[in-house]
């Protein structure tokens, strides 16, 4: 009776355990609405966010400026859902020497994703937040040189 209860204890720790991986494991196709081209309309000319899925667990995309007929690339990113979590990964062009700055999920949602890396310098959380099928509103906020600072980059989608 005893081997019976522990076999049963163990199958269903293993169901749960397994069906939280797998959970996890798909964080990152509550994301999929970020796949597209995104513009921002700024004083200086329009700015723009471009995601694609590259593979079931990874989207790239890029932030970019068309001035003229020249892109200028700010930087290059990932969304890569790994075995202990879903992160963002930007590559900013003229930053940390051009190595790229882990931020992990701490919201994970079918409209919200936000990301926290606090040992980062400057931005120490990137948000991005679903309005609308053609609306969103990135956010980047954190601590720069003792001063609480936030910047808000409402997007429409463009493609």
């Amino acid at each position: 009776m005893k081997t019976g209860i522990k076999l049963l204890i163990a199958v269903v720790g293993v169901t749960i355990l397994t069906a939280w991986t797998t959970n996890q494991l798909n964080d990152i196709t509550k994301a999929d609405w970020l796949v597209g081209t995104w513009e921002n309309k700024t004083q200086r000319g329009s700015m723009y966010e471009t995601w694609n899925k590259v593979i079931d667990k990874e989207l790239k995309g890029k932030s970019y400026m068309v001035k003229e007929k020249d892109t200028i690339v700010f930087e290059n990113l990932r969304l890569v859902q790994e075995q202990d979590g879903l992160f963002y990964i930007p590559i900013v062009k003229n930053q940390n020497d051009g190595l790229p700055v882990r931020f992990i999920a701490k919201t994970i949602s079918a409209t919200q994703l936000v990301f926290e890396n606090p040992k980062h310098d400057f931005p120490q959380i990137i948000s991005y937040t679903k309005i609308s099928t053609d609306s969103l509103v990135a956010e980047i906020s954190g601590t720069k040189n003792g001063k609480e600072r936030m910047q808000t980059f409402p997007m429409k989608r463009v493609k």
